[in-house]
């Protein structure tokens, strides 16, 4: 079984509900984790938009999951044991729904199963996730949807 990353809100390559974006109640997608491989000692999760005008923006980041996660839940409130937020491109340690200035946006969720628990402190980047998940990943998952302003 390969890892797959999944949401009951949406499908891949569909439209994300307004519910989780800032046009709405902006709050996390329930998602779904299957296929973790074995060895895996943590997961990373990066949702981020490469469509935004000034280049790609990130939107949300979470490392050290347990490997053990079977999902995330919708309104994500609390933080499985251990877990980490990055900091996005607002520069919050917390979610950042779908928000585009103008057109039609995709939102690329990648999980990762990694090899070892990331030594970063709370609030990492982007840049600094993938460069401590470099050499380290043992499988990857991508679930893609889409967000058009009202």
């Amino acid at each position: 079984m390969s890892l797959t990353l999944t949401s009951s809100a949406f499908n891949a390559g569909t439209a994300i509900p307004a519910r989780y974006t800032c046009d709405d109640a902006d709050v996390t997608p329930p998602l779904t984790i299957a296929g973790v491989p074995p060895g895996a000692k943590s997961l990373a999760l990066i949702m981020d938009d490469p469509d935004a005008p000034a280049g790609t923006w990130d939107h949300w980041l979470l490392y050290n999951l347990p490997p053990d996660t079977a999902g995330l839940a919708e309104d994500l409130r609390a933080l499985p044991q251990g877990a980490r937020l990055g900091k996005n491109s607002w520069g919050r340690t917390a979610w950042g729904g779908p928000c585009p200035p103008r057109g039609s946006h995709r939102y690329f969720f990648r999980l990762y199963a990694l090899d070892q628990n990331l030594s970063l402190p709370e609030g990492a980047t982007k840049r600094q996730i993938l460069a401590a998940i470099d050499g380290h990943v043992l499988a990857q998952a991508e679930l893609m949807g889409t967000y058009t302003r009202r």
